[in-house]
Formats: C-alpha cells, structure tokens, sequence
C-alpha cells in the first residue's frame, strides 16, 4: 500500500479543515511547495494535491502550484479540485499532473465522464466523497442521497476503474476509520481504490493493513503528519 501525503491548498497556503468545513481551517504552511519538500525529503515517493478553492467554485485556482510542486519535488503528484471540464483536466494534466482527480459531480455530466475517460482513462481517478454512507459533492458542502456504494457501480458502468475514498465526517479527527466502511467499499469496487478519512496513529495505518484488500492500494494522510503524529517512514513501513 502507497502512502500519499495531503497538501490541500487555499488562498495560496497549505492547510487543512476538519469534516470539510470552510470554517475551521489550520495553515500548516504558507508556501505548499514548502509542505511538499518536507515530505519528500523524508522519504514521500508520491504526493496528494487538492485544490480547495477549485472544490469549492468548480473553477481550479492552484494550477501553477500544482506546477511548483511538480516541478520542485520530482515526484507523481495526483491533483484535484474544481476539475468539472475537459479543458480544466487537460490543464491539470499539461500543468504536469501525474493523475488527476474528479469528483462525484461527473455523474452529473455523463459526457465530460466519458470524454476524460475515453481520452485518459488510468490517469483519471474518481472521489467518492461520503457523509453518513451518501455522497457528498462542491467541496462537501453539498449532500446527495446516493450511498457510495450506489454511485460506484454507476461509474464502472462508464467505464472508471480507480477511486479514493473519503470519510468526510472523519476527515481531520485522527479519530481512525470505519474499517466496516472500508470493507463495504472494497467489496463494490471491481478496480482500485485509495482510503483518505481521519488516519491519526500508525495503528489506524496498520489496521487499514490488516484488512488484507488486495484492490485497497494506498492510503491518504494529511493532519497527522503535519501535527507529526507520526514520520513518512513509520507511516510507509506501517503500510508495508
């Protein structure tokens, strides 16, 4: 299992919300590039980028981060936020993302799904983004009633075989995962998924090991590193 590290950006700094909320944001660092290195330089081999500002509007915001972060680190950047059109995906991709990253919202648009996966198929990954089981969407701010589990089958259906998973009620509590939910999610995806939701301890990173979910490939860790709950080499041996 792969371990990338979260940089979410907004107003230009690296910081961090709980639950999602707009309201209750921590800087950790007024330069992402900055929160980038850090983790490269203690052993990172792919990193995380969101945009929130983007998730927010639905127009990206942190295109030339993305490129600082590319550019000053060397490694695969996956990168999401606002991302609701062909062109803003291939500015993504041109800006030098390694992946890129689509809300739930696609299923809303049939024919902007289809075309990125058509033309970019592997390098496009789906966030099922959940409150209470049912999808969230515009930066979590908004809830559906579609159980996650509903919303996958209707994205392999067009075709979309990597997801990341994300327990927005657990986001930024260190609080761990609901490894009952996570079983549930490995049990509806046919391809691969990431888990991204409340990691705070190495044991939380060890039980998500545990599950043994050979389509569970790589975890998303954010607060718990910026609070130095744990180092990028516990957490990457944890996962091991």
């Amino acid at each position: 299992m792969i371990l990338y590290p979260a940089i979410d950006i907004r107003g230009g700094k690296a910081v961090r919300l709980t639950q999602g909320r707009f309201d209750d944001e921590t800087v950790y660092d007024d330069d992402p590039l900055a929160a980038a290195r850090t983790w490269v330089d203690g052993g990172a081999r792919f990193l995380h980028v969101v945009d929130l500002d983007g998730a927010r509007s639905g127009v990206p915001a942190a295109i030339e981060h993305l490129r600082q972060i590319v550019r000053g680190t060397g490694v695969p950047v996956q990168y999401g936020g606002g991302l609701r059109t062909v062109g803003a995906v291939r500015e993504a991709l041109a800006a030098g993302a390694e992946r890129v990253i689509v809300g739930t919202a696609a299923l809303r648009d049939l024919d902007f799904l289809d075309d990125i996966v058509a033309a970019y198929g592997p390098r496009v990954l789906v966030s099922v983004d959940v409150r209470g089981q049912k999808i969230a969407t515009a930066g979590w701010t908004q809830l559906t009633d579609m159980p996650a589990t509903d919303a996958i089958e209707r994205l392999h259906d067009r075709g979309v075989a990597s997801f990341i998973y994300t327990d927005a009620d657990r986001d930024g509590v260190l609080e761990g995962p609901s490894l009952e939910d996570v079983e549930m999610i490995a049990r509806a995806v046919r391809g691969h998924f990431l888990y991204a939701g409340g990691v705070g301890s190495l044991e939380h990173l060890r039980e998500l090991r545990g599950l043994r979910q050979v389509n569970l490939s790589g975890v998303v860790v954010g607060k718990a590193l910026y609070e130095r709950r744990f180092t990028i080499a516990e957490a990457k041996a944890a996962l091991a």
